[in-house]
């Protein structure tokens, strides 16, 4: 007797099942996108025992006939697609056919479907797979699906679910998910006969944030501001830099309409964040990636969860970009969020001699101790300047204004340059536990971080020196060699000029062999070797065009925070105004390389709020 048999059509359609439902919030996914796929406004999902005993999806979409009805309860029957070559470019979220007859295999299941203007619909039966009953269904136009006692002809699958509250918030989860991908459409879910929350339809995708995870959330949040290219779109909202969690569940990412898990986007958008991002921390991000469906595969997944792209490194490309530039075009926002007040000067009032506005105030008399010079900068990076002053610190200094002249269209170009100061500057009260600048701007106390302010002055200035000058390399006193896996190798060898144009003195010294002669001037490295292995390491999973920005933005941020100054080292207020200037002159100014953030506000309503002023 043979031993390869066929299985039977309630085994197959089982083992089918355990690839299409894990669990209930599979259950309500599926179901879902058939909705959406219906053309249904509104969507209405109910729970009971976080779904184990009854899950119920009514929606208002098309509808279907009692052929089509039947039809669909069969495997593998689907109006998405009807040949091979629609595989190539499905632009649905379901298309397999596999849903509907997976979910009525392992469930007592029941669907009601009427198409608008018919008569009557059609309401069809199954347990385990069998159809039991079909009959007339007088629901209202649209499809109602109910699926009770998930897995009760599989109590091995049963008995691995979690607890009734841990699956009804993986539901909760899948529900947001729908919900913000699909924010024109209107979404309810009732939990043990209580409603969790109802989303009427909106018509932006930050209405439906603010739905969802409050105001507070998405008034931290920056609208994609990035270039996209021709083939790919990209929109939605990212968290302002500093924002971040420790988990990736507000990191939501999607491809042409769908909620997708993909580790190709999130390395990209954590790239994009890189030096505004602190290490082990995630970004928010509710991103939506549009392209060509022919040039994405959604049918890699039983659970279409992942996809693959044609050209992954063009999509890292557009994402890091877009996100980079994002946070590029949040810098104005930011300064205008802590801006001093907007005094009123009469033109006649301003005269020759007016200064910025960035000064201390007159009762605070500057202590008298010993201070520390801000570092130059030249000297921290060993890239010589001859441009510029020795005594000068750190900074772009280039773009104060000028100092007062005595012409009269000297002074109007001043008082021009005055006003806007105005709207950019601080007003310093004092410098707390030598460490923490304190300001007032128009909306309550702004704290400084000396530390990582200056960290930030220092990196953009270095990284602005490296792109235009080159890195001053440093001779090994014995060159190091060491050896690497084939793959390293080959990936050395295709980006030596990268690593040549950071400052490393690398070569090739025979089969998997490399040899290091020098290394950039300002890095502290005790093992040259290893020092390489794990750049190739962060690098490999870089995009090709960012690594040598990566790279170089690594070793600038491990090199000014021993330069930086430190807690307890004490300024002159003439070098906290420069500090201020400076910040404000970055091009990411609100974090410092290593994600920390630079300042904070705290409210004059919060401030009321603590004493007492306001309930």
């Amino acid at each position: 007797m043979g031993r390869i048999r066929l299985l039977s059509e309630t085994v197959a359609s089982q083992v089918a099942a355990g690839e299409v439902v894990e669990r209930p919030a599979s259950v309500v996914k599926e179901l879902v996108e058939n909705s959406l796929d219906a053309g249904a406004r509104n969507i209405d999902i109910a729970i009971r025992r976080g779904g184990i005993s009854l899950v119920r999806v009514i929606d208002d979409g098309c509808g279907m006939d009692r052929n089509d009805a039947l039809l669909s309860l069969e495997r593998h029957a689907t109006s998405k697609i009807r040949s091979a070559a629609d595989l190539q470019a499905v632009a649905t979220l379901g298309f397999r056919g596999e849903a509907l007859p997976s979910i009525a295999s392992v469930s007592r299941f029941r669907v009601s479907t009427r198409e608008p203007g018919s008569i009557a619909g059609t309401e069809i039966i199954v347990n385990g797979g069998k159809i039991d009953v079909v009959r007339d269904g007088g629901e209202a136009p649209g499809t109602q699906v109910e699926v009770r006692s998930l897995f009760y002809n599989l109590p091995a699958r049963r008995k691995f679910l979690r607890s009734e509250n841990t699956e009804s918030r993986n539901i909760e989860h899948q529900v947001h998910l729908q919900a913000i991908g699909h924010p024109e459409i209107g979404f309810s879910l009732m939990r043990d006969d209580r409603i969790v929350f109802q989303l009427p339809a909106t018509t932006t995708l930050g209405d439906r944030i603010r739905d969802l995870y409050g105001v507070e959330l998405l008034q931290r949040l920056v609208e994609v501001n990035g270039a996209a290219s021709t083939k790919i779109q990209i929109s939605g909202f990212i968290g302002q830099a500093g924002l971040s969690r420790q988990t990736r569940s507000q990191q939501v990412v999607f491809v042409n309409g769908r909620a997708i898990e993909s580790n190709l986007i999130t390395g990209a958008v954590r790239e994009g964040y890189h030096t505004a991002l602190m290490k082990g921390q995630y970004p928010v991000t509710f991103l939506f990636v549009e392209l060509d469906p022919a040039a994405v595969d959604v049918n890699v997944h039983p659970a279409k969860r992942e996809v693959r792209f044609r050209d992954p490194n063009g999509v890292r490309e557009a994402v890091v970009r877009c996100i980079q530039q994002t946070l590029e075009h949040a810098r104005a926002d930011w300064q205008e969020k802590f801006s001093a007040p907007i005094r009123q000067v009469p033109a006649a009032a301003v005269s020759v001699n007016a200064t910025p506005d960035l000064t201390l105030r007159s009762e605070v008399t500057a202590p008298e101790v010993t201070h520390r010079e801000l570092p130059h900068l030249g000297a921290v990076a060993g890239v010589a300047d001859p441009g510029r002053a020795p005594s000068g610190i750190v900074g772009q200094a280039h773009r104060l204004p000028a100092t007062p002249t005595d012409s009269a269209t000297d002074a109007v170009a001043l008082q021009r340059e005055v006003g806007k100061s105005f709207q950019q500057q601080f007003e310093i009260i004092g410098v707390l536990s030598k460490l923490y600048v304190l300001m007032e701007n128009a909306n309550g106390l702004v704290l400084v971080d000396q530390h990582a302010a200056h960290e930030r002055v220092l990196f953009e200035e270095l990284r602005r020196r490296m792109e235009q000058q080159g890195v001053l390399t440093q001779k090994l006193l014995l060159p190091q060699t060491f050896d690497v896996p084939p793959r390293d190798a080959d990936w050395i060898e295709q980006n030596l000029s990268v690593l040549q144009k950071m400052g490393i003195g690398i070569e090739s010294f025979g089969p998997d062999t490399f040899k290091i002669d020098s290394l950039p001037s300002f890095l502290d490295v005790s093992d040259a070797a290893q020092f390489m292995r794990k750049v190739i390491d962060d690098l490999k999973s870089a995009s090709n065009n960012a690594s040598a920005m990566r790279l170089g933005e690594e070793m600038i941020a491990k090199s000014v925070c021993r330069h930086a100054v430190k807690a307890n080292d004490p300024l002159r207020y003439p070098e906290v105004e420069k500090l201020i200037r400076d910040l404000l002159d970055c091009d990411l100014p609100y974090c410092c390389p290593h994600g920390r953030p630079t300042m904070i506000q705290i409210s004059l309503a919060e401030l009321e709020k603590k004493f007492g002023r306001k309930v």
